[in-house]
């Protein structure tokens, strides 16, 4: 009963807006060390192959840096391991995988499915691809893969490495290269394949109930609407069918929150519940507040999210439907005269219209408010 992993979305190289310099360098070291925790993973359990279904770089031009560090990588692994080239990274003249660099780093484990000619990859187990040749193919190549492709020889396992949405799970604004789930099944029933590993998809879900068919997910996660990141799956082919288990090897993650703000209490639990999150130091925040705040206490809240985004990865701050008012200031400045309290009223009056100059006129209000005389009540 072989045995093998499967992944996608490995998007080497890739880079996100909301990362500083130093997290940026972090996580893209992550995605280095989520191959070789992929290796370990395919030696402790006996893994005859890696099969990497699409996207192993994010993009189809890389820096050389990314491929030789990622190529040592692969090189790690004790088995085969398989990479299908998808959107991101198509397989063409110029692509990475047609690179100088690219092939003189290349290990002797690491096969690149170019086309759709089946692979003897193990004993007993063949794998054939369905590799992207440009960014926007007009079909999915897994289609013409599959119409051509003949039955598995008798006592051959044969696996399928194909890229791409689903059509059963698109959205109505999805219709490039759609895979057809029925075109799937009806290969497998026909015995010409046994196992479907796609990728595209960013979160490891089975697209059918025999899990013949399904997606692995990235390895390490890269935005915040995946539902499943950060998994490979772990793939037993027999003669009664398939089972799959999901694996974690992921350490980063993007979490959101959407919190209500009305006064300094809020700010407070706020603060109090970030600093109580694990391992930020590998975790994005995506933070939506809405509500309200004086001007002292929208300081407060930036100051608060100021130093903990030191120990964060990132913190993404949005404002939704949030705003700052001016009540606290009015009260500070109630001891102003002259060009003074006319300032005041100025700014406070800019603070209350909202807009773009909202926010610098509440600043320059509130460090006048710091200035004003205390007087006596």
């Amino acid at each position: 009963m072989p045995r093998f992993i499967h992944t996608s979305d490995w998007q080497l190289g890739m880079t996100r807006r909301f990362l500083g310099l130093d997290a940026q360098a972090r996580y893209s070291q992550a995605r280095i060390d989520a191959i070789k925790a992929i290796g370990r993973l395919a030696k402790a359990e006996n893994c005859v192959f890696i099969a990497v279904a699409g996207d192993v770089f994010e993009y189809e031009r890389m820096d050389r840096a990314t491929v030789a560090r990622a190529l040592e990588a692969m090189g790690e692994a004790e088995v085969p391991v398989a990479l299908l080239p998808g959107n991101h990274d198509p397989y063409h003249d110029d692509s990475v995988y047609r690179s100088d660099h690219f092939e003189k780093r290349k290990p002797k484990n690491v096969i690149v499915l170019a086309d759709s000619r089946p692979v003897l990859v193990a004993d007993g187990v063949e794998m054939v691809g369905a590799p992207w040749h440009s960014k926007h193919p007009t079909d999915n190549p897994v289609v013409k893969v599959l119409d051509e492709l003949a039955p598995a020889p008798g006592g051959l396992f044969r696996v399928c490495l194909a890229h791409g949405y689903v059509d059963i799970r698109s959205r109505s604004d999805e219709t490039e290269a759609l895979i057809p789930v029925s075109l799937l099944e009806k290969a497998v029933v026909e015995g010409k394949i046994h196992y479907a590993a796609l990728g595209d998809r960013h979160s490891c879900d089975a697209v059918v109930p025999s899990g013949r068919i399904r997606y692995s997910g990235t390895p390490e996660q890269t935005d915040f609407d995946e539902e499943n990141p950060g998994h490979v799956c772990l793939v037993d082919l027999s003669a009664n069918g398939v089972t799959v288990e999901e694996r974690r090897v992921g350490r980063w993650t993007f979490r959101k929150l959407e919190r209500r703000v009305t006064g300094a209490d809020d700010v407070a639990n706020l603060a109090h519940e970030l600093e109580g999150m694990p391992e930020k130091d590998v975790s994005l925040v995506r933070l939506d507040i809405s509500g309200a705040l004086g001007l002292a206490e929208n300081r407060e809240l930036h100051e608060r999210l100021d130093e903990l985004g030191l120990l964060f990865a990132g913190i993404d701050l949005r404002e939704i439907d949030y705003r700052v008012h001016a009540g606290d200031a009015a009260q500070l400045c109630r001891h102003l005269a002259g060009y003074a309290a006319e300032a005041a009223e100025k700014l406070r009056s800019m603070v209350a219209e909202g807009g773009p100059r909202a926010e610098a006129a509440g600043e320059a209000l509130l460090l006048l408010a710091h200035l004003a005389p205390a007087g006596e009540d």
